[in-house]
């Protein structure tokens, strides 16, 4: 079966209906790409042709490429895959190009290469869906629109309009789309789509774009028009700001743009095609699409699920604690139509819980983004109290109280009377062992971690900590319940910090650990940010708090000593000790940190601590940020080879969304794969030779070193 089915109706009009053949999408793979090849040429061959319509047999119109493709171009095939673009590029050039009108019947979504083949006909009529989307997300996986996109976006709509859509992979709705004038009519039925196409169609006897009309000019101006020139001018440094070096694809992006808007349209399109092989073909795009593609997908279907349980979908779910945490756990799970006990021992606490959810979807109503009697609806699914007995009939129970072992074993006994017997008791807690809390549950079995970030409203990732007890069957409730209210699950196997608190730790301990070598603070935090980080370790220390991490710290040295191990204080500990005991600064809820917080100002690095510094001691920046990747790689390596961690996947993504780690490299194991196994073993016996034993390379990394074999 073709990927492209050709039909031609009587009165000579041509449709041609993409249906990837054994998918559910349409993508441009191998099939498509010859399916329309041969299109191309039954096109040429024709002697009278009227008009021509896109359409889709899917229940989308087209997804875009081929990722599963993409990810394998390697360098050395450069040549051949810029080839097979700039082939597939001149057949939709063609088609644009004939002088009959070509219509986009656009019954769905249509993102990437999708949106890229509505462009390249004259007119767009969309299907009425709520639910369908536009765009060009190519950057967010380290890539650029590669079939025409950049180029007639920018010739539709100017540079200064197109280039948030394309720098920021920005998707958009049929309402914004119709005011960009990107679509041109609305039908509210598949028929009715087609019957407007052919009736466009008919009252058109010629049609070409809009943008090769002679004496056509780019709106707003081409480069060399002084307001577009004035922007120019800024954007690059403005670019790197945010990028920071790490990201080629937005780079690309401006350039092919701009440079596009220069020349004409076939050599523009030359020009794109050879900057997305570049980055087809490059390191950056694969480890991104790895993970935020191939990574996530797999957790969507899971991955780490036990199998051969039932799905099961939860009806009520209680949360103990109305607190920051517990607050935010309510609003993500009753903005997905859950109903919440929501319980505190005050019941105005309770109360204050809820209005954090309700001054959320106020905002989204006062944005258009949500009607008033929808959050009304919301609203409604959230039952403040302080009495336990409104517990009963919770499938669920989360505690979400302060990080006190004895509290929480309060709190789960006085709670679990009111569970049903196969429900799941859960602890929000981010580093206690859930085995231990496990104790004071009536049912260890049935007992698990779910640990949400802050803010849970923005923050996706979950992590599933399974404790020595906790049942398959648990597990996969608690999966399905976090894909359930739309976040994204990493399963942990337990231990004390876990996988993300744990090495989220090795981060900001790194960041000290400069700082008490005498490092200037300005120099650590800009190098964090240069090697991907999205904030710099002592910024992200005042924003946890110095004493909690002066508690936690002090909880696993006392861990220790009942292990009968002394743990003395690191560097990063003595830090943290002088700022709070000897400066009274203990972050950013204190109003004072390793940075102040004017009122009326930005926050700036604090001029205190030049306590710490020292002139004479030098390190290159390409150190410090190797320092700040090897230590978290090497550790979540660590996780991996001592079971706390289960898969690669699960390492990978929840580095990215859990610690931030640099987004460009896949991931914290996918960071030494594509370092080069070999290189990345060399590289952390330098650093374990020069700043010490906690970037010694764990026997995993050897292994693998030795046989060349990806970490996966």
């Amino acid at each position: 079966m073709s990927a492209i089915q050709f039909s031609k109706s009587s009165d000579a009009i041509i449709t041609l209906t993409f249906d990837s053949p054994n998918q559910s999408a349409n993508t441009m793979n191998a099939d498509f790409r010859q399916a329309f090849n041969a299109v191309t040429q039954q096109i040429k061959a024709e002697t009278q042709i009227k008009g021509i319509i896109l359409r889709s047999a899917k229940k989308t119109f087209f997804a875009g490429g081929d990722l599963d493709e993409i990810i394998q171009a390697q360098p050395e095939q450069a040549t051949d895959f810029f080839n097979m673009v700039e082939e597939m590029k001149a057949n939709l050039r063609y088609i644009e190009t004939l002088g009959v009108p070509v219509v986009a019947a656009l019954n769905g979504t249509a993102l990437g290469g999708g949106w890229e083949i509505a462009l390249s006909s004259h007119y767009r009529i969309a299907l009425v869906n709520p639910k369908a989307k536009f765009g060009l997300p190519e950057v967010t996986l380290g890539l650029l629109p590669g079939g025409g996109g950049i180029i007639r976006m920018v010739r539709l709509l100017g540079l200064q309009t197109a280039l948030p859509y394309l720098l920021e992979g920005k998707q958009f709705k049929l309402e914004e789309a119709q005011n960009l004038r990107l679509i041109h009519d609305t039908a509210q039925s598949e028929p009715e789509l087609i019957e407007k196409a052919v009736a466009w169609i008919n009252s058109h006897e010629k049609s070409q774009q809009v943008f090769d009309v002679k004496g056509y000019k780019i709106p707003g101006g081409d480069p060399r028009t002084p307001t577009v020139a004035q922007l120019l001018a800024i954007a690059p440094a403005m670019l790197r700001e945010k990028t920071k070096g790490c990201y080629p694809a937005p780079e690309a992006i401006l350039a092919v743009a701009v440079e596009g808007a220069q020349v004409d349209l076939d050599t523009a399109l030359r020009i794109e095609t050879r900057a997305f092989t570049a980055l087809a073909t490059g390191k950056i795009s694969k480890n991104m699409i790895g993970t935020f593609w191939h990574g996530l997908n797999a957790i969507k279907s899971g991955a780490s699920r036990p199998a051969h349980y039932p799905k099961t979908k939860t009806q009520q779910v209680g949360v103990l604690g109305a607190g920051m945490m517990g607050a935010g756990i309510a609003y993500a799970i009753a903005n997905k139509g859950i109903k919440v006990i929501l319980k505190d021992i005050q019941l105005d606490a309770a109360e204050r819980g809820k209005a954090y959810s309700q001054k959320l979807w106020n905002k989204k109503v006062s944005q258009g983004r949500m009607q008033p009697e929808q959050r009304d609806q919301l609203l409604a699914l959230i039952q403040p109290t302080t009495q336990a007995a409104d517990l009963a009939g919770c499938d669920l129970i989360i505690e979400a109280v302060f990080e006190n072992p004895q509290l929480k074993a309060t709190v789960t006994q006085e709670a679990e009377q009111y569970l049903a017997a196969d429900a799941v008791m859960a602890s929000n807690t981010s580093t206690l062992p859930i085995t231990d809390l496990a104790q004071a549950s009536r049912n260890a079995a049935n007992f698990i971690g779910l640990h949400f970030f802050s803010p849970v409203d923005k923050m996706q990732l979950v992590e599933i900590i399974k404790g020595q007890y906790t049942s398959a069957e648990t597990l996969a409730k608690a999966y399905d319940f976090v894909l359930q209210i739309g976040k994204t699950p990493i399963v942990i196997n337990d231990s004390r910090g876990f996988f993300t608190s744990r090495v989220f730790g090795t981060f900001v301990q790194e960041g000290l650990r400069l700082l008490a070598e005498g490092i200037h603070p300005a120099k650590i935090e800009m190098a964090a940010l240069k090697a991907g980080m999205p904030v710099g370790p002592l910024a992200i220390q005042d924003e946890v708090s110095l004493t909690l991490s002066e508690h936690v710290a002090n909880e696993a040295r006392k861990a220790k000593q009942v292990e009968g191990q002394v743990l003395a204080p690191s560097p990063a500990d003595q830090v943290i000790h002088t700022m709070i005991h000897e400066f009274d600064r203990a972050g950013k809820a204190a109003g004072a940190g390793f940075y102040d917080y004017p009122t009326n100002d930005k926050k700036q690095l604090w001029p205190g601590l030049k306590h710490w510094y020292k002139a004479e001691v030098e390190i290159t920046e390409q150190d410090m940020i190797d320092r700040f990747l090897f230590v978290q790689s090497l550790d979540t390596l660590r996780c991996l080879q001592e079971g706390v961690l289960s898969s690669v996947i699960d390492a990978n993504v929840g580095s990215i969304f859990g610690i931030g780690f640099a987004p460009w490299t896949g991931g914290a194991i996918q960071f030494l794969n594509q370092y080069g196994l070999s290189q990345a073993l060399t590289r952390a016996q330098q650093l374990e030779q020069r700043f010490g034993e906690r970037f010694k390379a764990p026997e995993l990394l050897q292994q693998h070193a030795r046989t060349q074999q990806a970490i996966v």
